[in-house]
C-alpha cells in the first residue's frame, strides 16, 4: 500500500509539473503592453522593459501601475497614447511582473520603493507621477528623493492585505504545488470575477482580449513570485499613507471611482482631508477609473500637469 500511493503521488506529481510548462507553453512570448518607443533598463540585476511615447521636451509623466497578480504597464493602454500628445511618457513594467525580469526573489515594499526611487531619478526629471493603487504609497514614499513635482494617485492604498502570512507566501513560491495553485488563482474566470468584482464597473470593458493579456502575463516563467509577496501581504509598505501624503510638499491628486469597493471612495475623501489633497470622483467606476473613464481622465490630467 505505500509503495502504491508513493507512485501514486509521484504520478501526480509529474502531472502537475506538466501541466504547469503547458500553461507556461500557451502563453508564449508576452506582447508589448504600450506603443511608442520600447527600452530596456537594467536596474540592479534586473531588466526592466518600459515604454516612452511623446516629445522628450514636454514635460515628463512616469505611470505606475497597479499591484496585482496580473498586473502590467497594459493598465495605462486607454490613456498612453492621449497623454502623449501633451507630455513625454514612461511607463514601465515592475520587477517581477510584465516583461520585467521575475527572478525567485522574495520581494518587497522597500524594494519597489527603491526602484520608483532610483528609476524615476535616472530617467525623469521634475516628474508628475500617476501611480494606481499599491504603487501610490510607493510614489509618496519615493517622492522627495525623486523629485516628483506632482502626484496623481489613482485609489491609493497602502494596506492590501490584513496580515503578512508567511506560510502562504512560501506555499506559492513552492515548485509544482505552488505552481499549481497560483495557476488556478489566475485561471481566465478567476481573473475576470477579480476585474469584474474590484476592478472594473462596465463587463463590456473585460473583452477576451483584455482578459487574454491579464491571463499571458500571470504564466510567464517566474510570474509567482511576485505576486506571491503580494498577496501574503509583504508588499504592504508600514506607513499610515495619510500622514506620508501630509508630510509632502507637493501638489497631490487623488482620484477615485464611486464604486470602488475596498477602498470605498471615504477612504479617498479620509486620504485628501488628511492631506490637504485634490479629489477627483469619476462616476461609474471602480478601482481603474483611468480604464473606465479614459477620456475624462486625460482631461482631468490636463488640469493639473504642467503646460
Amino acid at each position: 500500500m505505500k509503495l502504491r500511493a508513493a507512485v501514486g503521488a509521484l504520478a501526480g506529481a509529474g502531472l502537475v509539473a506538466v501541466t504547469n510548462r503547458a500553461l507556461t507553453g500557451r502563453a508564449g512570448v508576452l506582447d508589448h503592453a504600450l506603443p511608442g518607443t520600447q527600452h530596456t533598463y537594467r536596474w540592479r540585476g534586473f531588466d526592466i522593459a518600459y515604454a516612452e511615447a511623446g516629445d522628450p521636451d514636454d514635460p515628463d509623466c512616469l505611470l505606475l501601475h497597479g499591484i496585482n497578480a496580473a498586473g502590467s504597464s497594459r493598465e495605462f493602454e486607454r490613456v498612453f497614447e492621449q497623454l502623449a500628445a501633451e507630455y513625454h511618457v514612461i511607463a514601465p513594467d515592475f520587477p517581477g511582473f510584465g516583461r520585467s525580469d521575475r527572478p525567485p526573489l522574495v520581494y518587497s515594499a522597500s524594494l519597489y520603493t527603491t526602484f520608483v526611487t532610483e528609476f524615476a531619478c535616472e530617467l525623469t526629471d521634475d516628474a508628475v507621477c500617476v501611480a494606481s493603487s499599491l504603487s501610490g504609497a510607493y510614489a509618496a514614499l519615493a517622492a522627495d528623493d525623486a523629485g516628483f513635482a506632482e502626484l496623481v494617485l489613482v485609489c491609493p492604498t497602502a494596506e492590501t492585505m490584513p496580515e503578512r502570512r508567511v506560510w502562504f507566501r512560501s506555499l506559492l513560491r513552492s515548485p509544482f504545488v505552488g505552481e499549481a495553485l497560483f495557476n488556478l488563482l489566475a485561471s481566465k474566470p478567476s481573473l475576470r470575477y477579480f476585474e469584474r468584482d474590484h476592478a472594473i464597473a462596465d463587463p463590456s470593458i473585460l473583452t477576451e482580449e483584455y482578459i487574454d493579456y491579464r491571463w499571458r502575463t500571470t504564466h510567464q516563467p517566474g510570474a509567482r513570485f511576485a505576486p506571491a509577496s503580494f498577496v501574503s501581504g509583504f508588499l504592504d509598505p508600514d506607513i499610515d499613507l495619510g500622514d506620508r501624503l501630509a508630510a509632502l510638499d507637493i501638489p497631490t491628486t487623488i482620484v477615485w471611482g464611486r464604486d470602488a469597493d475596498p477602498p470605498g471612495l471615504e477612504r479617498g475623501r479620509e486620504l485628501a482631508d488628511t492631506a490637504d489633497a485634490r479629489l477627483v470622483v469619476f462616476d461609474d467606476a471602480k478601482l481603474l477609473p483611468h480604464v473606465e473613464r479614459s477620456a475624462a481622465f486625460v482631461d482631468t490630467l490636463a488640469e493639473t500637469l504642467p503646460a
